[in-house]
């Protein structure tokens, strides 16, 4: 395989360093990213991706030199390049150079063609565990690229067999630190509705569940969790994940649910037919 990526107007190697030393990405981590991936050759909901994209650029105040068009151009090349049926896509824009270290000149833009990263099929059927951590995100809604506290737990993570962190404060919880939230009990589907990233596959979790459950999108209590019969992650690398242990706590049984297990099926049938007339 041959990775390529793009870096303002240039297409190079992966492997070619692009960014100099006096980045805001660098020098003060102000930046962001998105990342997403194809089905069947063809990008998984690319529209929602890119709405998302332009968003988090929005509230960071950075323009995108490209359009949407550009953008879907540049993808099919990379992709076509790489010589994989199936790839991801990281995009990241960052503040670009600043001559004082502070004031946005010109944003620089990334996007890297990736293998997709491992599967996780033993989680998937077996569930996780993940640690309670005290923390809510500066401006979630923003996919921005500081991921200190997952780093600077990386090792605790690791020690405890642990698979994340899960974001809560005042007696609210959030998030995971790269996926979203969903409790279930007594057929009650709930998502939190603040401090969260609007994920597009917690957008198509939503949708898919519908028909099947009585979806909330609200509030959600740190004790709502800890009582929840099942409780699973959402995200574009994980699709729907299984959580069956939450610190020292055990969910419901300590298995994947089975309403859990049936949202898998709903939505494993809707990426394998992706792209397909």
């Amino acid at each position: 395989m041959s990775f390529y990526q793009y870096f303002n107007g240039e297409i190079s190697p992966i492997d070619t360093a692009v960014f100099k030393t006096n980045d805001l990405g660098i020098l003060r981590g102000y930046g962001l990213f998105d990342f997403f991936r194809t089905y069947n050759g063809v990008p998984f909901r690319w529209d929602d991706y890119w709405r998302r994209f332009e968003n988090s650029a929005r509230f960071l105040k950075l323009t995108i030199p490209i359009s949407k068009g550009d953008a879907e151009r540049i993808l099919a090349e990379l992709h076509a390049r790489s010589g994989e049926q199936e790839v991801a896509f990281r995009f990241v824009l960052t503040g670009g150079y600043a001559p004082d270290g502070v004031h946005v000149v010109e944003p620089n833009f990334l996007i890297r063609t990736e293998a997709l990263p491992q599967d996780n099929p033993e989680g998937r059927l077996k569930g996780i565990k993940v640690l309670p951590y005290e923390y809510v995100r500066d401006l979630p809604q923003v996919k921005s690229t500081n991921y200190v506290h997952m780093v600077l737990m990386a090792d605790q993570l690791k020690e405890q067999q642990a698979a994340d962190l899960l974001f809560h404060k005042n007696g609210e919880v959030s998030e995971l630190t790269r996926s979203n939230l969903f409790v279930i009990k007594d057929n009650v589907l709930v998502t939190p509705d603040s401090n969260v990233l609007e994920g597009i596959t917690r957008k198509l979790t939503i949708e898919l569940a519908q028909p099947f459950f009585d979806v909330q999108v609200r509030t959600l209590t740190f004790d709502e969790l800890m009582s929840a019969d099942e409780v699973f992650t959402t995200s574009t690398t994980k699709l729907i994940m299984p959580i069956v242990q939450i610190g020292e706590h055990t969910v419901g049984e300590g298995v994947a649910g089975k309403q859990t297990l049936f949202l898998q099926n709903l939505i494993q049938d809707k990426v394998k037919e992706w792209g397909k007339a």
